[in-house]
This record gives structure tokens, C-alpha cells and sequence, in this order.
């Protein structure tokens, strides 16, 4: 798991494409390149529209977003959806969901909870729980390496013991 956090912050009365901007950077769920041009802030809008439309329907359905649709609101090529897919699915910001369309299986994402704050709780979650597995292998690093020296202490003494009988 790669999750690469940064600092932003918004601008005193920031509208709400610039606040998407700023969650999904903190989130590290923006391009990584300098050079990209993925308009993810709108995506996740589009999403969190759809969402709110789909529950006050009761059709959820309209909350899916095919890859292509995904694409075409971010300003990106279908195959740049699915290369930046992993780390949204894995921070489970969006879930894969299958519904039938007019006979046909149509597969696409949505967001994995009826609202956005509920969304990025989960993704909170997640960042947490990598953090504090994080934190316990710093213990078992403390621990080996007092253990390792220990042990270096020990052979130095026997060594010296043996020199001494010598």
C-alpha cells in the first residue's frame, strides 16, 4: 500500500471545487506528476451528485459511473481511470458495483457511502489502521534491535573469556 498524503490547505471562503481539490490531495488521491491533468475534483463531485440523486430516487443505479464516464468527467482516457482506480478502491472511496441496464450488465464505481464525509471516514480508517501496524513494527524494530545488540554484547564477552583461558 502506497499512500502519499499532502499538505494543503484551502483558501479563506474556498468554493466547492477548490475544497475537492484539497480532500482528495490530503487523501493522496490526486495525479502524482506535475504534468497531469486529471480533473479528479470534478469526478468526485459528479459522484457525490449522483449519489444523493440515487438515494432520493431510490434507483442506485444512477450513482454507478462506468470507467468511460469516469474518464470523460476527469478529462482523462479510460486506461488513466484505471491506472489511478486502485489506489480510490483500496482507500475504499469507491466500490465496484454491477446492476442490468435494458438486459445488459453494465459494471462501474460509486461511492462506498451516502454522503462524502461518510466516504472519507471510511478512508480514514483505513490510513489509520496502516498507521498504527506502522507504529507496531517500529516496536518490533526497537525490540530486535536491543536484542541485537545484546546478543553482539554477549559473543564480545564470550570471546573475551576465551581470549583470557588462552
Amino acid at each position: 500500500m502506497k499512500i502519499e498524503l499532502r499538505h494543503m490547505n484551502p483558501s479563506p471562503g474556498a468554493d466547492s471545487e477548490e475544497l475537492s481539490k484539497v480532500v482528495l490531495a490530503r487523501f493522496g488521491l490526486i495525479p502524482r506528476k506535475k504534468d497531469a491533468k486529471a480533473g479528479f475534483h470534478k469526478l468526485i463531485l459528479e459522484l457525490y451528485e449522483r449519489k444523493k440523486h440515487s438515494n432520493k430516487e431510490k434507483k442506485p443505479e444512477i450513482a454507478v459511473m462506468t470507467v468511460e464516464e469516469m474518464g470523460m468527467y476527469a478529462g482523462i482516457k479510460r486506461q488513466t481511470v484505471y491506472d489511478y482506480l486502485r489506489r480510490w478502491l483500496m482507500l475504499q472511496i469507491l466500490k465496484k458495483t454491477t446492476f442490468v441496464q435494458n438486459g445488459t450488465i453494465i459494471t462501474g464505481y460509486e461511492l462506498n457511502g451516502s454522503n462524502l464525509e461518510n466516504v472519507f471516514r471510511k478512508a480514514e480508517v483505513i490510513i489509520k489502521e496502516h498507521v498504527e501496524r506502522s507504529i507496531e513494527y517500529t516496536k518490533e524494530l526497537q525490540n530486535e534491535i536491543k536484542k541485537e545488540k545484546l546478543k553482539l554484547n554477549r559473543q564480545a564477552e564470550n570471546e573475551e573469556e576465551l581470549s583470557d583461558q588462552s
